[in-house]
C-alpha cells in the first residue's frame, strides 16, 4: 500500500474518530417556579341548582434563572368542587371556560400561541363525574392557562367560570307487575 494511501486512510479513522466523541455537556440554567398567590386562594358561590367551591388557588409560571426567560408560561391551578343543591333534578355537566376580567370590567385576553383556558369535567357515561344526582358533589382539578397581562399589579379583577350544564327531572316511578302462580 502506499504511503498516500495509508495517509488517507489514518485521516478518515481519525475523522471518523472525532465525530464518534461524545461532547461535553453543556451546563443547563435551572428552572424555578415563580408562584404568585391568589387573594383570597378560596371562594364559595351558588348559582341556580350549583354551589361550586374552587380552593388553593394559584397562579405558577417556570422561569429560567439567571435570564429570567420564561420556560412555561403562567397557569391558574386549584381545585374545584360542584354540588347539585336540588331536591328534583339531575344534572350533566358538559363543560366550563374561564375568563380573565380587568379593573374595567373587559375581559383580558391570551397571548396568541395560548389555548383559551376550559374546564373538563370528567369522562361520559353512566355514573361518571359528569353527572351530579340530587345532593352529589364532584371535586375536580383546576389548571388553566393564565394571562401574562393579569400578572400586572391590579390589573385582575376577578376569575370568571362559565359552567355548562343540562338539567333534568329527576323521577323515580314505580313499575306493577300483576301475576299469578301456579294457575290460581
Amino acid at each position: 500500500m502506499s504511503t498516500k494511501a495509508v495517509v488517507i486512510a489514518l485521516g478518515a479513522a481519525c475523522a471518523m474518530l472525532a465525530a464518534c466523541t461524545p461532547q461535553a455537556p453543556t451546563a443547563l440554567a435551572a428552572v424555578n417556579d415563580k408562584v404568585y398567590t391568589v387573594t383570597p386562594d378560596a371562594m364559595k358561590v351558588k348559582a341556580g341548582i350549583v354551589v361550586g367551591e374552587v380552593t388553593d388557588m394559584k397562579v405558577t409560571e417556570r422561569v429560567e434563572e439567571g435570564s429570567g426567560r420564561i420556560a412555561v408560561p403562567a397557569k391558574l391551578t386549584g381545585k374545584l368542587s360542584l354540588r347539585n343543591i336540588s331536591s328534583d333534578q339531575t344534572m350533566r355537566l358538559v363543560g366550563g371556560k374561564i375568563s380573565y376580567i380587568d379593573m374595567q370590567g373587559k375581559p383580558i385576553v391570551l397571548e396568541d400561541n395560548r389555548a383559551a383556558p376550559s374546564v373538563q369535567v370528567g369522562a361520559t357515561g353512566y355514573g361518571s363525574a359528569d353527572r351530579l344526582d340530587p345532593g352529589q358533589a364532584s371535586n375536580h382539578t383546576l389548571d388553566a392557562e393564565f394571562p401574562v397581562a393579569a400578572l400586572k399589579a391590579k390589573n385582575l379583577k376577578e376569575v370568571r367560570l362559565e359552567l355548562s350544564f343540562i338539567p333534568s327531572q329527576f323521577r323515580e316511578e314505580t313499575l306493577n307487575f300483576t301475576v299469578s302462580i301456579g294457575g290460581q
